[in-house]
This record gives structure tokens, C-alpha cells and sequence, in this order.
């Protein structure tokens, strides 16, 4: 006896999964006709035979259901084709989860509507049918829905039989799934085959109890399920869909947060102080600050071994120290530093962030975007013979250095009078350079009682941490110690009731979604899940991490280097130089603006048109002075004169600056962190200046 199969809705790469049995025909898995059409037209071999097979997976009822109504004799031709039409809708809804003798007496009682039959067998299940579970496995049941006016679903392709000697026949139109779980997203995520997107919103799991009610609502009024009785875990599993993520409810609950009395609980009360180190080449910032940090504690003794072992090893055993700040390849094989080394220690009273500037005249727009972000500074000068004339006098760092920072906003500095052992601590060379720089740094704008000298030795590490014992040193120095004066710091004020401004410095991509921006916050604070914009891009992103020293937290205040994970913007629209700001205040971009500026000793006298390198923060952007507005006084500011021909040293002016592409400014009366700028042309700075007016 040949096997005969319906060929239209076969699917021939099923056929040699497994081991077919013979035997089984056209109500295997592979039907795809009606119940009504096979119970009439085709014969069925299980009705006479009962199949040997394997446990099954699912416990079955005791009743056989059978695939077709059983004909009742004292109905007439149309009332039983109304009987068979009304079935094969309630079939397509309900599968063969409900005997046909329920459906058959339920559709005769409700005079064959199956919309009424529908909604008599879904409020007689709700209420008795239990939900069976078998061991090991969970099953989903499936959600009834009443549809009066909705099309019928489209039939799905079969899963694939994984044991075909079960008797378990099932219908295309029914879709039982072995695994359903419901993300939070609302997603459907099932195993082993594909469910249409109308079924899917009608499933719930049955491992959780979650009933989709977002895809019911959507759903036509006629299509809404009726169902009695809702389960109560259904109401409130579909809440989280509702809330916002974890991060953005927290950012929101604490937004009426006191940002002051949160800063005095942070750090057990310490405030935080930004300090840079600055001076001429070899100087020895980066082995003194080095010897610092590794006497606090900050590197352990392995570590340090490793460093003097390799440096050894390439020559350079007296930088074993630098090589702590100095972290790069490049750095440790030149023995220069190049970029911005930065990390953080404690003192008894403050937290201070530390910024190891290059020194070399190479290097000096990475040096102005270091003294830029920083509080107070560190110069350090170098005490051998000829050393320290070479960085003093013209050419020379040291005078840069330090004008650079008063003119960026810095009034305390403390001058570490480095390399004092290779003098043999004299008094007279100590006194010497003292004398020589306090000259030039009040004449720079410090004031004396804001300088401050210290007598060390890197190297060695007398006069770091502790006060020296040396008896050379003690005999005319008693003191403060390196650590103990930068303790005496005054912390400036912080601008945390302004709107947010942030300077980008650095941009970068890390793991998982979105990337970091790091940067000193200017003014005001930010909080996670917070939204900001970044000008002059113009682009508007969600704050979704907040970093500082690598420790994650919900907010950061003004004075913070932090690094801020954003998402919804493109990375390639973010520049160093860019400034994120309050979405509600943003700051200014123009191309063309007016400052107060302050010439230093040029060679070259400035004229209109003359090319410029603008320094501003964090950005580098090529200028040129447009007009020459006016000659002040230095003391009262008075105008001197109105257009003049020409600038020379010394000279306090107003000026127009055009730069080529749009930077983000704020007036130096509204932000002085973020008005301040410096000039330079041909690798020597010339000017520095403030602004104070924005044209466009």
C-alpha cells in the first residue's frame, strides 16, 4: 500500500531528520487540512490502532479528543455545516486543547455563533481547568482570545517532530510552546520554532504568570480579550515596562538633591583641591612627585622594584621614580614627559588631584591644557649650577611656565626648590634663587603671601612627606615639608550653582554601548541619566556613567575630573574642545569675539590680520586678530587710545579675534574658569586674555 501525502505544505528538509515510521499517514504532523474535511474524506489508521511509542513529553487527558465533531443524526444538512463552520473558527482559536464534544455541545447551545460559543467554553475553562505541569518541563499555556471582526491568523510552519512514534497529532493553527519567557522590553523570545507576531502578543508564560497586556491594548476593541478573571501577577508584571530603566528613575528621584551638603559628606568632609607641577625640562617634577606618591603609599614595593630593575636595564636608574607618572613607552624611552600624567592622594585635610605637566617647550599646549583645569601649582626648579639659570633666564621654561598659570587663573603656587643634595643643602643658593624668582613672580601678578619655598630632593625624598632630619637642611630650614604646604592650600570656591559646563579633554570608546568623554566639570553638577548637550556640535545625549579616579558614582560637582559614558550621540561628533552644558542654558558659539588681552615680551609687533594659535581649555584653534580696538591702562583700564596701528610687549589692548571653525565661550564676568585664554605664536606664547564680548 502506497503512503499518501499532501505535497503543498510539505517541507521535503524535515523528511530525513529522523527515522520515519511506516505506517503513519496524512494526520501526522505533516496535515494541513481541516478537522471537518479529514474526518470526512480521509481514513484514519488510529482509530483502529493503538500506537506503541516512548514516554511522551506532555501528559495527556484520558479522553480521546477526536479531530472531527461527530456527525449528530438529527440535524439537518445546514445546521450541521453551520456546526462544522462554527467549529473550525473555535478550532483556530483554541487548537486541541478543548475536547470536541465541549465545543460541539457548546456551539449547539449557543444556536452555532461562535463568538457566543467562544466566550461560554474561555469562561467555563477560566474557572475549572487546572494548569498541568509535567516533571522537568514547564509548559505555557496558551491566552484565549474572542475575535468577532479580526482575520485569522496566518498558519505557522510545523516544528520539527522530535519523536514521531507519539500519538500527539497537532493542528497547524495551534501553537503550544515547550519555553516562553517575557523580557522586560516586552520581547517574546520562544525555542524551537517561529510564532506569528499576532499569536505572540496573545501568549503568557508560564513560568512567570506575565500576561502582555501592552499587545492586548493594541489590539481592536472586538479583539480585547473578555476574560473574567485577570491573575494578579499579570497586573503587576507589566508595570516595569512602564518605568523608566534603574538609572534614569534614580537620577530623576535625587534631581531636588543639596549638592553642597552632599560635597561636605563626600570624602569624610575633605574638600578637593587640582594641583599641577609644573617647571623647566629635568627639573625633576616627575621624580619628585613620583618619590611622593610612593611614600604615601600609592605604589607598592613590588611595583617600585620592577621600575628601578628596568631602568636599570635601559640606562636610566635615576628614573625609576618618574617612570611612576611617566607611563608610556615613549615617555620612559625619551625621558621626557609628554602628556598630562594624572591620579590622586590624600592629605590630612584635602583630596587632591594630581597633574604631572610636560616640561619641555615641545609640549607646552599639553602643559596649558593641564594648568587650565588645576586649583593651585607646583614649580619646580632645578638647584644645580646652571641648571636653574637655564630654565630662568630667556628661553628658559620656568618663566613660561609660571605666567602661563598665573595668567590661567592660579594664585597659590609653591616653589620646590628641587636637587638641594647636589648643592649640600646650602643656605646661600636656596636664598639665591629664592630671590631671583620672588622678583619675577610678583611682577608675573603673585602675590608674596601666596608664594611659598621648599627646599627637596627628589631622589633622595627629604622634604616630601615628612620634615627632613638632615642636619645640613634643619640647621637654617624649619619649615614645612612638601606634602604639609600643598595641605595648606586654600580650596577656591566652586561653582555648583551654575549651569553645567564640562571640557572635553579626552574621547575615547569603551566597552558596551555608547563611549566616555573625560573632562574637568567646570560649573554646576550632573547626575546619571541625566540628558546634556554638546556644543558646537549640537547634539543632545544621556549621561549613562559617571567616573571619578575610577570609582563609579550617581553624581559629580564642579572641580571633578570624571569621565561621563554617554549614549545617542555618533562618537565622530565629539572633539577634544568640545564643551557638554546644560540642555536649558547652553553656552555660546560664535566665530568672532572681543577680549581684554595682555601682551608678554614679543619680538614681533601685532597688527591687523596677525595669525594667532588660540588656547582655550582644552582646545587648540588657529586665529587671527581681525581689529585692534583700543590701548588700556594696566591698573585702571582706561583707553588710551581708540585703533591703534600696532601692539607691542607689555600692552594691555582690546582686540577682535576670529577663529576659522565656531568654539564654545562664556564671558570671563559669568565664568572666569571658562573666559580665560592664551595666544601663542611660533611656539612662544604672547598674550594671554579674557573674554569679554561674544559677536556671533
Amino acid at each position: 500500500m502506497s503512503r499518501h501525502r499532501n505535497v503543498r505544505g510539505y517541507n521535503y528538509d524535515e523528511d530525513f531528520d529522523d527515522d520515519d515510521i511506516y505506517g503513519q499517514s496524512v494526520d501526522d504532523d505533516y496535515c494541513c487540512i481541516s478537522p471537518a474535511t479529514a474526518n470526512q474524506f480521509i481514513y484514519s489508521r488510529q482509530e483502529r490502532q493503538t500506537p506503541k511509542g516512548d514516554t511522551l513529553e506532555e501528559e495527556e487527558d484520558e479522553e480521546d479528543v477526536p479531530m472531527s465533531p461527530t456527525v449528530i443524526p438529527n440535524l439537518d444538512p445546514l445546521d450541521q455545516a453551520k456546526l462544522y463552520s462554527c467549529l473550525d473558527h473555535m478550532r483556530t482559536v483554541l487548537g486541541d486543547a478543548v475536547p470536541d464534544s465541549v465545543l460541539t455541545q457548546a456551539a449547539i447551545k449557543c444556536g452555532f455563533d461562535p463568538q457566543k460559543a467562544l466566550d461560554a467554553v474561555l469562561s467555563e475553562d477560566t474557572k475549572t481547568a487546572p494548569v498541568t505541569r509535567c516533571a522537568g518541563e514547564e509548559t505555557a499555556p496558551v491566552a484565549r482570545v474572542s475575535q468577532e471582526k479580526a482575520p485569522l491568523p496566518q498558519r505557522t510552519k510545523q516544528e520539527k517532530a522530535k519523536s514521531r512514534d507519539a500519538s500527539d497529532n497537532k493542528l497547524d493553527s495551534e501553537v503550544v510552546p515547550k519555553v516562553a519567557r517575557m523580557t522586560v522590553s516586552g520581547k517574546k523570545q520562544t525555542m524551537g520554532f517561529d510564532v506569528p507576531s499576532r499569536l505572540c502578543s496573545l501568549l503568557s508564560t508560564g513560568e512567570n504568570g506575565v500576561v502582555a497586556a501592552a499587545a492586548t491594548a493594541s489590539l481592536p476593541p472586538e479583539a480585547t480579550p473578555k476574560r473574567p478573571e485577570t491573575p494578579s501577577k499579570g497586573a503587576k508584571a507589566d508595570e516595569p515596562s512602564t518605568v523608566p530603566t534603574p538609572g534614569r528613575s534614580s537620577g530623576k528621584a535625587r534631581q531636588s538633591i543639596d549638592i553642597k551638603a552632599e560635597l561636605e559628606k563626600r570624602q569624610g568632609g575633605k574638600p578637593l583641591l587640582n594641583l599641577v607641577v609644573i617647571g623647566h625640562v629635568d627639573a625633576g617634577k616627575s621624580t619628585l612627585m613620583g618619590h611622593l606618591l610612593y611614600l604615601l603609599g600609592h605604589v607598592n614595593k613590588r611595583t617600585m622594584h620592577k621600575y628601578e630593575q628596568e631602568s636599570k636595564k635601559a640606562g636610566k636608574a635615576s628614573f625609576a621614580y618618574a617612570w611612576v607618572l611617566d607611563e608610556t613607552g615613549e615617555e620612559r624611552d625619551r625621558g621626557v614627559t609628554m602628556d598630562v600624567g594624572m591620579t590622586k592622594f590624600e592629605t590630612n585635610s584635602k583630596v587632591v588631584t594630581l597633574m604631572d605637566a610636560p616640561g619641555h617647550k615641545d609640549f607646552i599646549p599639553n602643559m596649558i591644557t593641564g594648568a587650565a583645569q588645576a586649583d593651585v601649582a607646583v614649580l619646580v626648579v632645578d638647584a644645580s649650577r646652571g641648571e636653574f639659570e637655564a630654565g630662568f633666564e630667556a628661553g628658559g621654561q620656568t618663566r613660561e611656565h609660571a605666567l602661563l598659570v598665573r595668567s590661567l587663573g592660579v594664585t597659590q603656587l609653591a616653589v620646590a626648590v628641587n636637587k638641594m643634595d647636589q648643592v649640600n643643602w646650602q643656605q646661600e643658593r636656596f636664598q639665591d634663587i629664592t630671590s631671583k624668582l620672588g622678583h619675577f613672580l610678583k611682577q608675573a601678578g603673585f602675590k608674596d603671601s601666596d608664594v611659598f619655598y621648599i627646599p627637596t630632593s627628589g631622589l633622595s625624598g627629604e622634604n616630601l612627606v615628612t620634615r627632613s632630619s638632615v642636619t645640613q637642611l634643619t640647621s637654617w630650614y624649619s619649615g614645612l615639608s612638601l606634602l604639609e604646604q600643598i595641605d595648606t592650600f586654600k580650596a577656591p570656591r566652586r561653582s555648583v550653582d551654575k549651569p553645567f559646563r564640562l571640557c572635553v579633554s579626552d574621547v575615547f570608546k569603551d566597552q558596551g554601548s555608547g563611549f566616555c568623554v573625560t573632562g574637568k566639570i567646570e560649573a554646576g553638577y550632573i547626575q546619571t541619566g541625566e540628558r546634556t548637550l554638546a556644543m558646537p556640535p549640537n547634539e543632545t545625549c544621556t549621561v549613562k556613567g559617571i567616573t571619578l579616579h575610577d570609582e563609579a558614582l550617581d553624581w559629580a560637582a564642579a572641580g571633578d575630573h570624571v569621565s561621563l559614558t554617554v549614549t545617542g550621540m555618533d562618537i565622530i561628533k565629539i572633539n577634544v574642545g568640545c564643551v557638554f552644558c546644560d540642555p536649558k542654558e547652553p553656552i555660546r558659539v560664535c566665530t568672532r569675539f572681543r577680549a581684554r588681552i595682555l601682551l608678554f615680551n614679543i619680538e614681533v609687533p601685532i597688527t591687523k590680520g596677525f595669525p594667532v594659535l588660540l588656547h582655550y581649555q582644552t582646545v587648540s584653534e588657529p586665529a587671527t586678530i581681525r581689529k585692534l580696538v583700543s590701548v588700556l591702562h594696566k591698573s585702571s583700564g582706561e583707553v588710551l587710545k581708540k585703533k591703534p596701528k600696532c601692539l607691542s610687549k607689555g600692552m594691555n589692548a582690546i582686540v577682535e579675534i576670529q577663529t576659522q571653525r565656531p568654539v564654545a565661550l562664556e564671558l570671563y564676568k559669568d565664568y572666569k574658569e571658562l573666559g580665560r585664554f592664551m595666544l601663542r605664536y611660533v611656539g612662544c606664547t604672547i598674550a594671554a586674555g579674557v573674554v569679554t564680548e561674544i559677536k556671533q
